[in-house]
């Protein structure tokens, strides 16, 4: 059974949770700059290896996300939580013992290690979605993802450029070992929350979840697809049009999305999930198409900007729908597999954007990416379910 916090005490309830995810998280943040230069130059693989290194821990969560919230499920949610945050801290010992080795085994560590943390990401953050939306009541589910999502966002603006600074003086051996010590340092404070009990029911199978879910998740998938092209092609965008400020670009849009996520956390669960996907996603697709037709930097700073302010909530007014259409016995399958969605739909934008950018331009790329955002809104609308 789980305890409701009331409204005035929420966002004190759900800080514990975005701390454990922000230390968690960081694993993934802290080597986002010091990894590929490590497997260029310190172990000397071409950019091809990069991208595979890099790639692997991305695909790995995916394919265990359902594995994860199965685990949630079962045993409960803290206990998905700390075996998460403990097989991440394994990354560490990975990447220190590459350091150690040879480049051909060195490379074998580190895609270990790799795997790994995808392991551990896809425990971590499905069991500790679980038990913040358990925590504070289903009622609450938006504002609980509003802020995980912070936490992790946080985490990668943070850590990039920490873990940078620790190479530059330690090298990968002190990116290594931070990324040894962060996620154990979240797991006192894991321990010291309470846990929530296990419902007895008889869950609903997988693929029930996935025939209550898909509406939601694939309206996700086609969602991200805009930040998966900005993250891909925003600066090639700025490249081609002989603009500066790239990096300003994608500024605005974290900006507009941590305001929006701090500002407006609370509105999916009070003008509910479909009303507030339909307002992001308009926003969104605006914003892309801004990007699209852009003629000068300041328009395209516009349109990130409003890319990422409508971007913001998608994720957890979807989330509020996705709780809504499942028991909370089966809670945590399908917060996992809505994750999956998520993590498919910034896969999946790159390699997509690149064919059409290489066949039609850049505009291109942009154009369908805010068509997809509609066609996410019309899916919204089309299967919108009163609870």
């Amino acid at each position: 059974m789980s305890t409701t916090a009331p409204p005035r005490s929420l966002t004190l309830t759900l800080l514990p949770f975005a701390l454990i995810v922000f230390l968690g998280y960081s694993a993934i943040g802290v080597p986002l700059s010091a990894l590929p230069v490590q497997v260029r130059f310190g172990l000397g693989y071409g950019t091809t290896v990069v991208g595979i290194v890099v790639g692997l821990s991305a695909g790995m969560t995916l394919l265990t996300r359902q594995i994860a919230g199965a685990l949630a499920d079962r045993r409960g949610t803290k206990i998905a939580v700390l075996i998460g945050l403990s097989v991440t801290a394994c990354t560490g010992v990975a990447y220190l013992l590459s350091t150690a080795l040879p480049p051909a085994p060195g490379l074998a560590m580190l895609i270990l290690g790799r795997l790994v943390l995808g392991l551990g990401d896809s425990l971590f953050t499905t069991g500790i979605m679980a038990w913040a939306v358990a925590t504070v009541g289903p009622q609450h589910a938006g504002r609980a993802m509003a802020w995980i999502g912070i936490a992790m966002y946080g985490a990668l603006a943070v850590g990039a450029p920490v873990g940078g600074l620790i190479d530059s003086y330690s090298g990968f051996a002190g990116v290594a070992g931070a990324v040894l010590i962060m996620p154990l340092l979240a797991v006192p404070a894991a321990l010291m929350l309470p846990g929530i009990a296990r419902v007895q029911r008889q869950r609903v199978p997988f693929l029930g979840v996935i025939r209550r879910i898909w509406p939601p998740g694939l309206s996700l998938v086609l969602a991200s697809g805009g930040f998966g092209t900005i993250a891909a092609f925003l600066a090639l965008r700025y490249a081609e049009m002989g603009w500066s400020g790239a990096a300003l670009g994608l500024t605005g849009f974290g900006a507009a999305y941590i305001t929006a996520r701090l500002l407006f956390a609370g509105l999916p669960d009070r003008l509910g999930g479909v009303r507030m996907a339909l307002i992001s996603l308009t926003v969104e697709a605006a914003g892309l198409a801004v990007i699209a037709a852009a003629a000068s930097p300041l328009q395209a700073l516009a349109g990130t900007t409003l890319t990422g302010l409508g971007y913001s909530l998608v994720f957890p007014s979807l989330g509020v729908e996705t709780v809504r259409r499942v028991p909370a016995e089966s809670r945590g399958v399908a917060l996992g597999a809505f994750l999956a969605c998520f993590d498919l739909g910034l896969g999946a934008a790159g390699p997509a954007a690149g064919l059409l950018a290489s066949g039609f331009g850049l505009q291109a790329a942009f154009a369908v990416a805010a068509a997809a955002s509609v066609v996410s809104m019309v899916l919204v609308w089309t299967t919108r379910r009163v609870r």
